[in-house]
């Protein structure tokens, strides 16, 4: 079983890197939404390969999570701060900035999730200067955190010039897998398959992520032009109910179990361990349920990027999959109840 973590300020240090391949990574995921592959040359070469090389790991994953449809607000001078029941501007010259495509889109009346529904806004008057907005869940804003305007289907490329740039360095450092984000169906899958193919990486594997009612709702046509899915709960999670998406993550992990294809969960595996040393009985128990449901790799995000406690987030994943996996197995614990518990649990 794979188990990636997502590189960032929070594990760039040779240190920090050891300690998660000690604790079982086997790969990394670098997020193209908010740096680009040549800015990020120095923290994979001396950073996360080198570690590979210590831990004897050569053959650790590289994934690129492109930025393809996605949407995000902008970079921001500083931290804004959105407090629940006043007005905030979104676009124009003055506003949070956000994307063309979004600004396009978006109208009055429109609810606009940010930072993974972390924060929540209500259009309600619209003009050259902005789209005035109420704030309905409050927060801290930051830069380059996702946006999505909820019921909306944006139109945006599969591809952007981003991202034609980023795959032109991706075979020349080592990348094995690319993340494409809200894939919307087979058209999208191929037309990253092609380009892929022009720079030479056609033995680069393809993790279609599923992120969007168009997608669950072709998910037949990608799964037969990816190599694997992404079942990809944050975004996921803003495109319907939330109290809906445990159900559609069993019906597309049985579809995925279905087809033969391979399949990697991630979102939120572990949010608490971003600021706490220990996780919630609710987040290991989900881990537990997303292998038993057939999950073939895991994938940390903010726990590794810019959590608390990076190394130890690795650990319960890693821990908490083997002990499912274990339970699997025939020779497994079965029904038979274990009460050791580790020294961290005693102490608590």
């Amino acid at each position: 079983m794979e188990f990636y973590a997502t590189l960032g300020p929070a594990c760039s240090a040779p240190q920090t890197l050891d300690g998660l391949f000690r604790a079982g990574m086997t790969g990394t995921r670098l997020n193209l939404s908010h740096v680009t592959l040549a800015d990020s040359r120095p923290l994979l070469e001396e950073g996360f390969r080198a570690a590979a090389r210590r831990a004897g790991r050569e053959d650790a994953h590289l994934i690129l999570d492109l930025q393809g449809p996605e949407l995000r607000v902008g970079a921001l001078e500083r931290p804004v701060p959105l407090v629940q029941g006043e007005r905030t501007l979104l676009g124009g010259e003055e506003g949070i900035p956000i994307p063309p495509a979004a600004w396009e889109a978006v109208r009055p009346g429109d609810r606009i999730a940010l930072d993974d529904s972390a924060l929540l806004l209500e259009g309600e008057e619209r003009s050259d200067a902005g789209l005035v907005c109420r704030v309905l869940r409050g927060g801290t804003l930051r830069s380059r955190k996702s946006l999505a305007i909820l019921g909306v289907q944006v139109d945006a490329p599969a591809l952007t010039d981003q991202d034609r740039a980023n795959l032109d360095l991706a075979g020349e450092l080592g990348t094995t897998h690319i993340l494409q984000p809200f894939v919307r169906g087979r058209a999208d899958v191929e037309e990253l398959r092609r380009a892929l193919d022009q720079r030479g990486l056609a033995g680069v594997k393809i993790m279609a992520k599923i992120e969007n009612r168009r997608g669950v709702e072709r998910l037949d046509e990608i799964l037969e032009a990816a190599d694997q899915i992404c079942i990809a709960r944050g975004d996921l999670g803003n495109a319907i109910p939330l109290w809906e998406l445990p159900g559609l993550q069993k019906r597309i992990a049985r579809r995925c179990r279905e087809a033969g294809k391979p399949f990697c969960l991630v979102t939120q595996l572990l949010w608490s361990m971003e600021r706490r040393p220990v996780p919630t009985r609710a987040e290991v128990c989900d881990i537990y349920n997303g292998v038993l449901d057939g999950a073939d790799s895991l994938m940390l995000t903010g726990e590794t990027a810019a959590g608390d406690y990076p190394v130890q987030a690795m650990e319960y994943l890693v821990k908490t999959a083997r002990a499912a996996l274990d339970d699997l197995s025939p020779e497994g614990a079965g029904d038979s109840p274990n009460f050791q518990s580790d020294d961290q649990e005693k102490t608590r």
